[in-house]
């Protein structure tokens, strides 16, 4: 039996994943550095390299699973073989789950041979993708209400400035990212997930200039009210890894979520807002149908 040995990700690792991440056309929001490092300590994310395979594993409360490995193809089969180790060497009893898989990655277990694999799908970590020009143009009846939002934003306030986050930026993004989760929290005092939004957050943003990503606030009286980042994820994807912004003002999030697009992302064809987790105010936000 070949255990596999796992390692937590350093910021350090980010030239590894990067090597892996692009040579192939991968499209989920996760298959990126900046995701899996953000969230690398709530979901205890670990990982190690072998044959030249990455294998990546998380854990969420106590229950464990593998993402999805990454290397050739041809080199799959025993990959998932080698995970199928792994997890009989902490609890033969335990079944063995793979987590935010592509449907490459599915086709591979639906076919090893000593094991069958049930795959189902996870609405709550369905990407959102859009593209870019709707989202720019925010033309047709689908994007009437937040082009609606954008409107009165822009005529409320003719005055607000859209910025690129540069390292004299950082400071006001997180100002308001605290007011955020000033108000929010009285709302959701028992809801773990804010801390843990929270501290991910402020991990990219004390590292922001050693990713490779972009970020876009908008400023208006003298203060950051939204702020948003995100990264290439492939040759013709964005995906928005954050967007935050102040509730009380109207149209704050279409206004950050256009500007951004527009600003940094118009190259692309489409955009992956990522996932809502469940969170039926993510889901909401996400469809900017409030």
């Amino acid at each position: 039996m070949n255990i596999i040995n796992f390692k937590p990700i350093e910021k350090s690792d980010k030239p590894i994943f990067d090597k892996f991440y692009r040579s192939r056309y991968y499209e989920n929001a996760h298959f990126n550095f900046t995701n899996l490092y953000m969230w690398r300590k709530p979901y205890n994310i670990q990982w190690t390299i072998e044959d030249d395979i990455l294998y990546m594993i998380s854990e969420w409360h106590g229950r464990a699973a593998a993402l999805q490995p990454l290397g050739t193809e041809d080199k799959m089969q025993g990959a998932i073989a080698k995970i199928i180790d792994w997890f009989e060497s902490r609890d033969k009893d335990k079944k063995v789950v793979f987590g935010g898989i592509e449907k490459s990655f599915a086709d591979e277990l639906e076919k090893f041979p000593d094991a069958k694999f049930e795959i189902m799908p996870n609405r709550e970590n369905f990407d959102y993708v859009y593209l870019a020009d709707d989202l720019i143009n925010l033309a047709g009846r689908k994007y009437h209400s937040k082009k609606n939002h954008l409107n009165s934003f822009q005529k409320n306030y003719p005055m607000a400035n859209y910025l690129p986050i540069t390292k004299d930026i950082i400071p006001r993004c997180r100002e308001e990212l605290n007011n955020w989760y000033a108000r929010r929290s009285p709302e959701l005092p028992n809801d773990p997930f804010l801390d843990l939004e929270s501290a991910a957050i402020n991990e990219v943003l004390d590292n922001f200039c050693d990713f490779d990503i972009k970020g876009g606030a908008i400023e208006l009286d003298g203060r950051i009210i939204a702020f948003t980042f995100g990264e290439q994820l492939n040759t013709d994807t964005a995906v928005i890894h954050v967007e935050k912004a102040d509730p009380d003002v109207r149209g704050a999030y279409p206004a950050i979520n256009q500007g951004f697009v527009a600003h940094e992302w118009s190259s692309m064809k489409y955009i992956n807002r990522e996932e809502d987790m469940g969170l039926e105010g993510l889901r909401k936000a996400i469809n900017q149908s409030e």
